[in-house]
């Protein structure tokens, strides 16, 4: 167990708990929404914010954690309102972990001394770019203005994680950023028929939970 004082611990309970909910809506992901799926959907990442909470973690992680489970929520369904919804729930949590990790960070002189982060910004750049070109002529007028800033948080996002030199913030961030490309392909370029969407469904929560998992336990036990 990653805590101390086993299974029968409140944080490794806790976490064994956000586990199991995070599995139990991976099988359920392809089920018409309900109130039983939104649910545990909710709990898989609600859990690490108590998580974050019962080990005395940053406030602004455990906001940013229950912001995403209230916009996990959201998303679980169906609707443009649910949508955007959820879209503003990630929007102000992505705001709070930039400031996580800018105030946790070691600053930009890393860029200066690790070259291998300013070539993960560089990608990151084109990402965010090649997704914002993309969506932009798929979506409708009303929705072009805050996927774009969406698309702008979550790259201030990944960048500011580069300033870390806890690599499982690092990689957590870069796993949301695809999961949140793979998630806005799923949703806007796809075809309504098209096979990619079985698989796409699954990889985005996989992603998602990852980062999420990835950034918690980065603070937690980094």
């Amino acid at each position: 167990m990653p805590f101390p004082g086993g299974i029968d611990a409140d944080a490794n309970a806790t976490l064994l708990f956000s586990l199991a909910a995070a599995v139990i809506y991976a099988f359920t992901i392809d089920m018409p929404p309900k109130l039983a799926r939104s649910a545990v959907k909710t709990l898989a990442v609600a859990m690490l914010a108590v998580l974050a909470s019962l080990q005395g973690g940053p406030w602004l992680l455990i906001a940013a954690l229950a912001l995403s489970a209230i916009g996990d929520a959201l998303l679980s369904r169906d609707g443009e309102k649910a949508f955007v919804g959820g879209l503003a729930s990630f929007l102000v949590a992505h705001g709070l972990y930039i400031a996580l990790f800018l105030r946790s960070g070691d600053g930009v002189g890393l860029f200066l001394a690790e070259p291998w982060r300013a070539a993960i910004t560089g990608a990151m750049a084109v990402f965010a770019l090649a997704m914002l070109f993309a969506l932009w002529r798929r979506v409708g007028p009303a929705l072009r203005l805050p996927i774009s800033v969406y698309i702008a948080t979550i790259f201030a996002m990944g960048i500011s994680a580069l300033t870390l030199s806890n690599l499982w913030v690092v990689g957590g961030a870069v796993l949301f950023m695809a999961s949140d490309g793979l998630l806005a392909s799923e949703k806007f370029l796809l075809s309504a028929i098209s096979p990619h969407r079985i698989w796409t469904r699954h990889a985005v929560w996989m992603l998602y939970y990852a980062a999420q998992m990835g950034i918690t336990m980065g603070f937690l036990l980094g």
